[in-house]
């Protein structure tokens, strides 16, 4: 089994090819990557001396680059991750998301449809249904959530969604999509919000929190989403969406306060910023499904998930350091 694994130098893309190497030693992982600021290529040290992992530098819109790639590899199985993702950079430069995100998912879909494969699998987000409203506890996305998106970010990955479901429709592309919550753990960029509280409050540096701080995340560990993508490209439902969520709805200013016990550190680094344009309020995943449908169940607590995590970056300064902004 061949499987090409786009944006594997990224967070979760990287933490995936980890798994896929441990867990099928028997499979090729071809890790498909441009090298963007957040494509690290040291974060995929620990696989490159694997005979099974080969690591290649191109870009998912760049055509003729990922049809050379599949007619050499010949792919059994492709899983996407490759995307921007970061909110805020979207609202200043919506364009490259476009590009990247919905572009060049098409690009990769393609070349599944030229060269055949047995799964393309598109890794999305739970960004793409919206917002839910703090007061409403008992309300959860599910699979059947209207789309209804917030920012550049978030239209482009439900723009990708819908080519991927037309692909399937239309050319008949065996096809999964997966919708997960906000994963962390390590190899995160250093600019998302767990990661900076922690590299920040280590050098005593302020700990800058949007409004009030009440905004609500469901947080998935990240080993615990591999997990669940690897179930699905085996045993998914061909042309089926699953939501992956962690039942860890935490507000960010609690996981703030949490991050500053842990490192013992003062609240007082605690800054409150003008709040992002348009900032969704509390996002919540229903697993229901993948966990009915393939016996996927989060194994990850937040309380232990954000230990491991701090634990992974004070002991790996070398690899989070260099990529802090001056």
């Amino acid at each position: 089994m061949t499987i090409i694994v786009t944006g594997g130098a990224g967070f979760i893309g990287s933490n995936f090819v980890f798994h896929m190497l441990k867990a099928h030693s028997d499979y090729r992982i071809i890790c498909l990557d441009k090298l963007t600021y957040a494509g690290n290529l040291s974060t995929l040290e620990p696989a490159m001396s694997n005979p099974n992992f080969l690591f290649v530098k191109a870009d998912i819109c760049d055509r003729k680059a990922v049809n050379e790639i599949f007619e050499a590899e010949k792919p059994d199985i492709v899983v996407n991750f490759a995307a921007e993702s970061h909110v805020d950079r979207s609202i200043e430069n919506p364009d490259v998301f476009l590009e990247t995100n919905i572009k060049g998912t098409a690009v990769l879909m393609d070349a599944c449809r030229k060269y055949g494969i047995t799964r393309y699998h598109q890794v999305s987000t739970d960004e793409v249904y919206g917002d839910l409203p703090l007061d409403r506890p008992d309300l959860f996305f599910t699979e059947e959530t209207p789309l209804h998106t917030s920012s550049p970010y978030s239209s482009s990955k439900a723009g990708a969604d819908l080519l991927v479901m037309a692909y399937h429709r239309t050319y008949g592309l065996p096809v999964t999509i997966s919708r997960c919550s906000n994963n962390y753990g390590p190899y995160h960029f250093p600019e998302k919000l767990i990661p900076l509280m922690i590299t920040n409050a280590l050098a005593d540096k302020p700990l800058p929190v949007y409004g009030e701080g009440i905004n609500v995340r469901d947080w998935l560990y990240v080993e615990d989403h591999c997990k669940a993508i690897d179930l699905i490209i085996h045993k998914g439902t061909v042309g089926e969406v699953y939501n992956i969520g962690g039942h860890n709805e935490m507000r960010n200013i609690d996981i703030v306060k949490l991050i500053c016990k842990e490192l013992n550190k003062p609240e007082s680094l605690i800054t409150y910023v003008t709040d992002r344009k348009g900032h969704d309020m509390r996002y919540a995943i229903d697993p229901t499904k993948i966990h009915n449908e393939l016996g996927w169940l989060p194994e990850t607590k937040f309380a232990d998930g954000i230990k491991k995590t701090i634990k992974w970056y004070l002991e790996n300064e070398k690899w989070w350091k260099p990529l802090l902004k001056n």
